[in-house]
């Protein structure tokens, strides 16, 4: 097998982002809940993420403005303007969180850049994924990076095309299977899922994958001795 290109997703695969997501939306449900319990305040808080995805795709922005909305309907829009400024702090100190690369990633990308072309595919706001990237000190072992407004087969097929490659020549590494396993298996990559502790409900699939190209590991150094393994 000819793996050209290896490409990774960043949140949560390169670098830590759920569990950040969920400490700001534990805050913001402990601020709602006056008006409503806990966990029902971060049901109703997912269910507007949700219906907004296509509104304002994936990332903190939209997280924040799908806190506001949540906010205004739980409250049936009696909220005080000051917990709506506590809100937007929380976003904005969500924006602000460092970097922190996952451990390994350095030595893995070090060890593979000069035999494939590496590349970052993931999801989220440009702007805060160039930033992340920028903080992260990996952005040098990159040859490509693409912030995908979604991951679906036909997102995959549009990056393939760009970078001129055929799907059996790219491998794609994630910790959704969602996003990042399903989808390339779909067009005839090859996939390796990576389980990360904490994942976003809407990523969530109960599914058994029965596919030669697909494969999963616990740690980001397991993909040497795979590669080898696999694809020598």
């Amino acid at each position: 097998m000819n793996i050209k290109v290896i490409a990774f997703d960043a949140d949560d695969t390169l670098w830590i982002n759920e569990p950040y997501f969920r400490e700001t939306e534990a805050a913001f449900c402990q601020l709602m809940e006056s008006y409503l319990p806990q966990h029902t305040a971060a049901r109703e808080l997912l269910q507007t993420e949700i219906k907004n995805l296509s509104l304002y795709g994936y990332g903190i922005k939209g997280f924040i403005l799908s806190m506001i909305e949540t906010a205004l309907a739980i409250s049936n829009n009696t909220i005080d303007i000051r917990a709506v400024e506590k809100i937007i702090d929380f976003g904005k100190d969500l924006l602000a969180r460092p970097v922190e690369v996952l451990e390994g990633v350095p030595d893995v990308l070090s060890a593979l850049k000069d035999n494939y072309r590496l590349v970052v595919a993931t999801k989220g706001d440009l702007l805060d994924q160039e930033r992340k990237l920028r903080n992260s000190g990996v952005l040098h072992f990159f040859h490509h990076v693409e912030v995908m407004s979604d991951k679906q087969e036909g997102d995959y097929r549009k990056l393939l095309k760009h970078l001129d490659i055929k799907p059996e020549q790219f491998l794609m590494i994630g910790n959704s299977l969602k996003s990042d396993v399903l989808p390339v298996l779909g067009i005839g990559g090859h996939a390796v899922h990576i389980p990360f502790h904490t994942t976003w409900e809407h990523e969530h699939v109960d599914i058994h994958i029965d596919n030669p190209n697909f494969r999963q590991i616990e740690h980001i150094s397991e993909i040497l001795p795979l590669l080898y393994a696999m694809y020598s």
